[in-house]
């Protein structure tokens, strides 16, 4: 299968990704992996207009990296991962949703 798109993690989501148990961080790389070449609504999820999240759910801890999308001319999408977070609520905190979106500014004014 192809890839629909590429992923890029920033800083504060690699940060997080290297700090995590690595057994839950193998789940989240094999999630995100599925994510580009499947259509799943319980990987890649829609929040708000412009945030999307990666769900992994791992020894009862629901993982989290909040992303947005970039088109490029030419190339497959690119899916941008800003921080990432575990809970144990289904909601996703307003407080990372807001981080998320500063984040996703500042990119697209530093990316033009």
């Amino acid at each position: 299968m192809t890839d629909r798109f590429d992923i890029q993690l920033l800083e504060k989501a690699a940060q997080f990704l290297a700090s995590m148990d690595p057994k839950a961080r193998e789940k989240v790389l094999f999630n995100m992996r599925k994510a580009q070449v499947t259509n799943d609504a319980e990987l890649l999820k829609k929040l708000t207009e412009h945030i999307w999240e990666f769900r992994t759910q791992y020894a009862g801890l629901q993982y989290r990296f909040l992303a947005f999308w970039v088109k490029r001319s030419g190339q497959r999408a690119l899916i941008i991962a800003t921080h990432g977070f575990s809970k144990k609520t289904q909601k996703t905190p307003s407080r990372e949703l807001d981080h998320a979106l500063q984040m996703r500014n500042r990119y697209l004014k530093d990316h033009g």
